[in-house]
C-alpha cells in the first residue's frame, strides 16, 4: 500500500468513527431536546467555516476527541474560536486530553484576538483522571482572566454544568440558558441534603428560571437550543473580536429629521407625578430600527442594560425603569449595571445612559445586604469609564441616584435633559417635608444647566438627533487614566 492509498484508508476509517460517534450521540441527545455537540456548532457557525483542531487526540483508554470538539470558525465572517462539550462521551467529563484542547483554543482564541465561545453539557471532572482534571479547571480560569477585557467570553450551558465546571463560565462576559435541559450549581440537590438538611430540585437549585430572576449568573434564557445560538450569533453582531478593534458598523437608517415617532416622545412622560412609564419606548425611539438586545432581561428589572445603535454604530444602553421599584437602584440593578458599563469601556463601546432615578433603595434589608460597598460598584464603574458617555435625563434624578447615572460628575460628556427633568437632592415633596413652612417648586433642569451639570435642555422629541450628533463628535475620544497596575473596585 503505497502513501496515498494509506492516507485514503486514514480518511476512511476517520470518517465512518466520525459517523458511528454522531450517530451515538444523536441516539443519546435527542430523546432528552438535545442536540449534540456537531448539531450545535452548525447551528451557531457560517456554514462550512468550522475547522476542527486536536480532532485525533485521545486518551489512552477513550476515543477519539475524548469527548470535546474544539476549533476556530467564522461567524457573520468574522473570526471566532469555541469548544463544544460531547456529554454523549464520559457524560461529558472533563480529563487531560480535554482540559489540555479546552486551554488549546482559548491559547489561540488570546494569540488571534478573537471571541472564545464555550458550549458546555458536561457532568464536571473526570473522577478515574482525578486531581488531573482539577488541574484543567484551574489553567482555563486562569485563561478566563487572561482574556477579560481583551477577547469577548461567552458561555452557552445546554446541560449540566456542576462543580468547578461552573466557575469558567462565571467569569465568561455573558451566559445564555436554556429552559427545561440547562442546570448550574456548585453542589447538586443531594449532597446539599446529605451536607445541609436542605431539600431541593435541581430546577430550585440551578435552573435557568433561578439564575435569570434571582442569582443573576445567566444573562438570556432561551426557550430551546437553537433559539440560544441565534442570541449568541445576534450578541456577537454588536461586539468587537478584541479590545484593539471597533465593532462592526452597518449603514444607518436613522433619519437626518424629527418623524412621527420621535414626536412622540413630547408626551410620554405623565404629567402624574407618580404615575410611571416605560423607559423600553423611550429607548426605541432613539436607537436604529427601535431594536434592542437587552441582557439580563429577567434579573433586576429596575435597571435595563443592553446593545443597540444609533446612526449604524454600537453602543451600550443603560436606564432606570420607572415601571419597577419606581426606577430605585438596589443591590441586584447597581451590580447588573456595573458589569455591563465595564465590558462595555474595556470594548470601546460608548455608553448612552437614559435616567429617571429616585435614588438608592432605602431600607434595612438593602443595608445589611451591603447596599454602600455594592452600590459603590456602579460610582466606580462609570467613574473608571473612558469610552464616549452620553446621558439624557427624562425626569427625575435625586440624591445619588443623580450622581451615579452617568452624571458630569463622573465624568459623563454629554448632558442633556428633557423640560420634564428633575435634578436635585430629593423631590419638592421630600423636602418639603423636611423644610416645613417653606414654598417649594419642582427642581427644574435650568438650575442644574445653569452650573454647567447639564449641556442642554431639549424636547424630548429631539433626543435621537441629538444623541447621534454627540456620539458623532465624540466618536474619537480619547483619554488616559493615571499609572496604575489596576483599580481596587468595591466588590
Amino acid at each position: 500500500m503505497n502513501t496515498a492509498e494509506r492516507l485514503n484508508d486514514l480518511l476512511l476509517r476517520r470518517d465512518e468513527a466520525s459517523r458511528l460517534a454522531e450517530k451515538r450521540a444523536v441516539e443519546r441527545q435527542h430523546p432528552k431536546g438535545k442536540l449534540t455537540a456537531r448539531e450545535r456548532i452548525d447551528l451557531l457557525v457560517d456554514p462550512d467555516s468550522f475547522i476542527e483542531t486536536d480532532e485525533l487526540a485521545r486518551h489512552p483508554d477513550g476515543p477519539y476527541g475524548d469527548g470535546v470538539i474544539t476549533g476556530q470558525a467564522t461567524v457573520d465572517g468574522r473570526p471566532i474560536c469555541l469548544f463544544s462539550q460531547d456529554f454523549s462521551v464520559f457524560g461529558g467529563s472533563m480529563g487531560e486530553t480535554f482540559g489540555r484542547k479546552v486551554v488549546k483554543i482559548m491559547d489561540r482564541a488570546l494569540r488571534i484576538g478573537c471571541p472564545i465561545i464555550g458550549i458546555n453539557d458536561s457532568g464536571g471532572a473526570r473522577v478515574q483522571e482525578g486531581v488531573v482534571s482539577l488541574a484543567y479547571y484551574a489553567e482555563i480560569a486562569r485563561r478566563n482572566s487572561a482574556g477579560s477585557g481583551v477577547v469577548p467570553q461567552l458561555s452557552l450551558i445546554l446541560g449540566p454544568c456542576a462543580g468547578g465546571a461552573a466557575y469558567s463560565p462565571a467569569m465568561t462576559d455573558f451566559t445564555v440558558m436554556v429552559e427545561d435541559t440547562s442546570h448550574m450549581f456548585v453542589t447538586g440537590p443531594k449532597v446539599v441534603a446529605a451536607v445541609t438538611g436542605e431539600e431541593s430540585t435541581v430546577d430550585a437549585l440551578g435552573g435557568p428560571a433561578m439564575h435569570a430572576e434571582v442569582s443573576g449568573n445567566s444573562h438570556y434564557t432561551a426557550t430551546d437550543e437553537p433559539d440560544a445560538l441565534d442570541w449568541v450569533r445576534t450578541l456577537l453582531g454588536f461586539l468587537p473580536v478584541n479590545n484593539q478593534t471597533e465593532p462592526p458598523i452597518y449603514s444607518s437608517d436613522a433619519v437626518p429629521a424629527i418623524t412621527a415617532a420621535d414626536r412622540e416622545l413630547d408626551t410620554i412622560v405623565p404629567d402624574e407625578e407618580n404615575k410611571s412609564y416605560d423607559m423600553f419606548e423611550v429607548i426605541r425611539r432613539v436607537v436604529d430600527g427601535g431594536d434592542l438586545l437587552e441582557v439580563h432581561d429577567r434579573f433586576a428589572r429596575n435597571m435595563i442594560c443592553g446593545f443597540g445603535r444609533v446612526a449604524g454604530a454600537t453602543v451600550g444602553v443603560v436606564a432606570n425603569q420607572p415601571r419597577h421599584n419606581a426606577g430605585a437602584i438596589d443591590i441586584d440593578a447597581s451590580e447588573k449595571a456595573a458589569r455591563f458599563v465595564r465590558f462595555c469601556d474595556a470594548f470601546g463601546i460608548p455608553l448612552l445612559t437614559f435616567a429617571d432615578v429616585p435614588g438608592y433603595l432605602p431600607g434595612v434589608e438593602q443595608e445589611r445586604g451591603g447596599i454602600i460597598r455594592r452600590g459603590a460598584k456602579l460610582l466606580y464603574a462609570y467613574a473608571e469609564a473612558t469610552v464616549p458617555l452620553v446621558t439624557v435625563v427624562t425626569r427625575k434624578a435625586y440624591g445619588g441616584g443623580y450622581a451615579v447615572m452617568g452624571s458630569k460628575h463622573l465624568g459623563a460628556d454629554v448632558n442633556l435633559a428633557w423640560p420634564t427633568a428633575e435634578i436635585a437632592v430629593m423631590g419638592a415633596a421630600g423636602a418639603a417635608k423636611l423644610l416645613p413652612g417653606s414654598q417649594l417648586e419642582a427642581p427644574a433642569p435650568y438650575v442644574a444647566a445653569e452650573r454647567g451639570y447639564v449641556d442642554q435642555v431639549i424636547a424630548p422629541s429631539e433626543t435621537r438627533l441629538r444623541v447621534a450628533s454627540a456620539l458623532k463628535m465624540l466618536r474619537d475620544k480619547r483619554e488616559q487614566g493615571p499609572a496604575r497596575k489596576h483599580g481596587n473596585i468595591p466588590l
